[in-house]
């Protein structure tokens, strides 16, 4: 049996340098996600004139400058390939008193931000893009932020927690309407850290005036990064594997109810609450998936995860159809599109929709695919390969390191047999 804890939730590692950076006092940090992504985030706070210590255990500890503490970066604030930590930043540094320019890689350049600068142009943020709507993103700053009520055209927590960091320097009372739950983590440590934030239904809201508090804060292992080895082990014969500490958030758990719809063996156990956030340790072993109809409620707490689960479509008797997911098409690539065309080129049934995937499982042949620089791809089709009737090779995979350090490693580990993959580059 493998057991394993993979590393720390990369949603709640951005969340946790952002606050603690702008919070009253030393926030210590257990479990931070060590990848680019996260990476990035706590450089761009060092830029900003906050002390930061990142421990030889993996500990980081925040030296909180306030909310209205942060300095003027000298240069621009390189997010590599994160969009979540290019959102919520907008949000966050459109109510400072010093202009800043956020930029990225070629994939985030790439990626909508409309989405986030029209409503904080409502808030009265000096706030522009690229002509096409991308990055870079340009921040004036001094500008006199107001509350502003915003029904969300899309669920998103990206938009949401960008605008809850804006209200923090807006006034007056801001309110957002979501069209469907998201996940939650902005609200869940902002109340953690004694900032109040109000959740009726799909209403959220926040407002200026407030302080936060530095605490401790122990973040799970991210159930993203747990994805590939649940599936992984779900479609490999023989597969018993024990993941610890694993996050199960009712707004990132969409996974586990779609593979349980599907007939995954899947057991949570030891579950507990570490600062507000629900984690247990999960038990999967080999099982007969079916094709399902996935309901589109679940989009939004599994919306990551998707990439993994068309891989265990791929592996099920029958027809999986998913609707509804149109946002998956401005993910890290156009991941509908990909995924399809990917599974096709291993020998499987796939059709792409204009916001979902119909698949119809079967056996996985072995080929080349381009994962586009998408490292959730990049691991899908590696967990692929572990069913794959031959080789398995994947082109332009840097960017795994972005949210899963030692992915090929972990997997062995765990006894799934990915050392049978063939990695290279473009």
């Amino acid at each position: 049996m493998g057991d394993v804890r993979v590393p720390g939730d990369k949603s709640i590692s951005h969340r946790a340098v952002m606050l603690g950076a702008i919070a009253e006092g030393v926030t210590r940090v257990d479990g931070f996600l060590q990848a680019q992504d996260a990476l990035a985030t706590l450089k761009a706070f060092r830029s900003m004139g906050v002390k930061i210590e990142n421990t030889k255990g993996g500990q980081i500890i925040v030296h909180g400058v306030g909310l209205h503490g942060l300095s003027a970066p000298n240069q621009p604030l390189d997010f590599g390939n994160s969009g979540t930590a290019m959102r919520l930043m907008a949000g966050l540094l459109s109510g400072q008193s010093f202009d800043s320019l956020l930029i990225g890689d070629r994939s985030l350049s790439k990626r909508p931000m409309l989405r986030i600068t029209d409503p904080l142009k409502r808030m009265g943020a000096a706030i522009d893009t690229e002509p096409s709507g991308t990055a870079p993103i340009s921040i004036r700053g001094n500008s006199h932020l107001s509350a502003i009520e915003y029904t969300m055209p899309v669920a998103s927590a990206q938009i949401k927690s960008c605008l809850l960091l804006a209200a923090m320097y807006a006034k007056g009372s801001t309110c957002i309407i979501e069209p469907a739950p998201s996940r939650d983590h902005t609200e869940r440590m902002l109340n953690g850290m004694a900032y109040p934030v109000r959740v009726e239904g799909n209403q959220i809201s926040t407002s200026n005036g407030g302080k936060l508090i530095a605490t401790n804060i122990d973040i799970p292992a991210d159930i993203s990064s747990a994805a590939f080895f649940i599936v992984g082990a779900s479609i490999s014969e023989g597969s018993d594997i024990i993941l610890r500490h694993v996050g199960i958030n009712p707004t990132r758990a969409g996974l586990i109810d779609i593979l349980r719809m599907m007939g995954a063996s899947i057991e949570m156990f030891d579950r507990c609450d570490v600062g507000g956030e629900p984690v247990a340790d999960i038990r999967v072993k080999s099982a007969k998936l079916r094709g399902v109809r996935i309901p589109e409620y679940l989009v939004p707490s599994a919306i990551d995860e998707f990439p993994v689960l068309f891989v265990a479509a791929a592996c099920a008797d029958g027809e999986t159809l998913l609707t509804g997911a149109s946002e998956l098409r401005v993910k890290e690539s156009d991941r509908i599109d990909v995924m399809a065309k990917g599974l096709q080129r291993l020998g499987v049934d796939a059709c792409s929709l204009d916001d979902g995937i119909r698949i119809r499982g079967g056996s996985i042949s072995g080929g080349c695919i381009d994962s586009h620089g998408d490292h959730r791809i990049a691991m899908s089709f590696a967990t692929a390969a572990l069913v794959a009737t031959d080789a398995v090779e994947i082109i332009d995979c840097n960017n795994v390191d972005t949210s899963f350090p030692d992915f090929i490693g972990m997997a062995q580990n765990l006894g799934l047999k990915i050392e049978s993959l063939k990695v290279s580059e473009r």
